[in-house]
């Protein structure tokens, strides 16, 4: 069957091999979404950046490669933004796109290694060429060899150019008035957080707490590697402190670890610059894979998909300020009709879905947990396989299942149940739930609970189950609403 896992509503390379997302800037009316592409086979290989724009978010127009390895290396992850008032001196005084990315060059010999720098490409037409800078590399410490991932801002207190990239296990942050030249401000990591991979990937931003523009936090995203020790493969960490636009200072014991994903499937993930201020939106996206096993995925012509975009707050309460996301806005312009149910008591047995039959999908729902000792959803199912999405009560965890969920053999890992800790409140659970072709993305309560996992069930696996085990439960609304492709195929 052609394209049997090709999701529906999630971005993906027309063929071959995908993973980081680079580059992530919004420049006139059009969202700009660069990735790690290799464009000569499905598996990991010389990287470049490919390229593709939307006006929405949600319908993805592919462009020709961006950037292409020169005598420098190979093109690895970045960033860019829009040098509104052309400090670079790129673009004649008016502004322009740059681009901050690592230049990664292999050994020249068995005995060497990796030399990883940072370098800029530019370009005056929107986005659609780019010329890269005769000054490359811009910026080099021949101490690190794991030093990469750069994402850059500006700082409009301190009116520069603010530079975060991997450094191994920490992060280095550098500071600019140019884009060209860098200083070397501080680095921020050693002790704190989890150090369960090398750090990739990292972000910087700030939002405001409850809404609140007068009260803001930083947030910093370290992406960690796969290590053989740890069967969860690469994952996402965040940091919430400050940042004087010299050092980001965390407000959480050291030994602190929040992650963003609780899944298997979100990786790498970072945000957009240049969302205008009347929006007033964080927005990211990730690869959705894990390296344990994404070169081996079921799929043919081509290899990996991102999350849907994400739009991120803060939320007060509890011992700590939470980050939380929830899928943008847009896609619901995918929604077809809409199912509903009201006030059911669910006893176990019971399916007010029986019959209905569905592939991609949104679903809205609130429980009231009563007596049940498990409740929730599972999907994409039949009579021999289903992706069980639940809340384990005794526990108080959100969960996956898709120990069941259809093709799993490829790798040892992939099968598995995936928690996160979420308290109900006043016994009530709100489910925000997205089902594609091959993924299943969970965000539970506001979203401060988020799992996102692959799984590759059979085309014909779309029976849909509301349960609960233990005692009764209540369903106290249900939305359903079958999701429109974004192919055009």
């Amino acid at each position: 069957m052609r394209d049997k896992y090709r999701p529906q509503f999630h971005f993906t390379p027309e063929k071959n091999w995908m993973n980081d997302p680079n580059g992530l800037v919004y420049y006139n009316g059009e969202y700009h979404l660069f990735y790690q592409y290799h464009p000569h086979g499905t598996t990991w290989g010389p990287m470049h950046w490919g390229h593709a724009v939307s006006g929405d978010l949600v319908r993805w127009e592919h462009r020709p490669v961006a950037l292409a390895a020169d005598e420098h290396g190979e093109i690895f992850s970045g960033s860019a933004v829009v040098d509104w008032q052309d400090t670079s001196g790129f673009f004649g005084g008016k502004p322009g796109l740059v681009a901050i990315f690592t230049h990664h060059r292999n050994p020249d010999s068995d005995g060497g290694r990796p030399v990883e720098r940072q370098s800029l490409a530019y370009s005056g037409d929107f986005g659609r060429t780019w010329t890269k800078y005769e000054g490359n590399p811009v910026l080099a410490d021949g101490s690190r060899t794991d030093y990469r991932d750069p994402k850059v801002f500006w700082h409009e207190p301190t009116k520069r150019w603010i530079l975060i990239l991997a450094s191994g296990q920490t992060v280095c942050i550098y500071h600019s008035p140019n884009l060209k030249d860098w200083t070397f401000a501080s680095e921020f990591g050693e002790g704190e957080g989890a150090h369960l991979g090398v750090w990739e990937c990292p972000d910087l931003f700030e939002l405001p707490v409850d809404g609140d523009e007068t009260r803001t936090k930083w947030v910093m995203f370290v992406s960690m590697g796969s290590s053989p020790g740890h069967p969860e493969g690469s994952r996402t960490q965040y940091f919430i402190g400050s940042f004087d636009g010299t050092v980001f200072r965390n407000e959480n014991a050291p030994e602190t670890v929040l992650w963003l994903d609780y899944g298997r499937d979100n990786y790498a993930g970072v945000s957009w610059s240049d969302v205008p201020a009347e929006d007033g939106r964080r927005i990211y996206i990730g690869w959705m894979s894990n390296w344990k096993y994404a070169q081996v995925t079921p799929t043919e012509s081509w290899r990996s998909a991102m999350t849907v975009p994400r739009a991120l707050s803060l939320r007060s309460g509890g011992e700590r300020v939470t980050l939380t996301q929830q899928p943008v806005r847009e896609l619901e312009r995918l929604r077809t009709e809409a199912y509903q149910w009201r006030d059911h008591i669910l006893g176990e047995g019971g399916n007010p879905l029986s019959g209905m039959r569905l592939g991609c999908f949104e679903m809205i729902a609130e429980f009231e947990s009563g007596e049940a000792d498990e409740f929730g959803f599972k999907v994409r199912a039949s009579d021999a396989r289903e992706t069980v999405l639940g809340y384990d009560t005794r526990k108080q965890e959100l969960f996956v299942d898709r120990t069941r969920s259809g093709e799993a053999g490829f790798h040892e890992d992939f099968p598995g149940r995936h928690a996160a800790k979420l308290e109900l409140r006043e016994n009530r659970l709100r489910l925000h739930i997205l089902v594609d072709t091959s993924s299943v993305e969970v965000f539970g309560g506001d979203g401060e609970a988020v799992i996102t996992d692959l799984i590759f069930p059979e085309s014909e696996d779309q029976e849909l189950a509301v349960y609960t085990k233990g005692g009764s439960a209540k369903l106290l609304f249900l939305d359903i609403f079958p999701l429109q492709s974004i192919r055009d195929e």
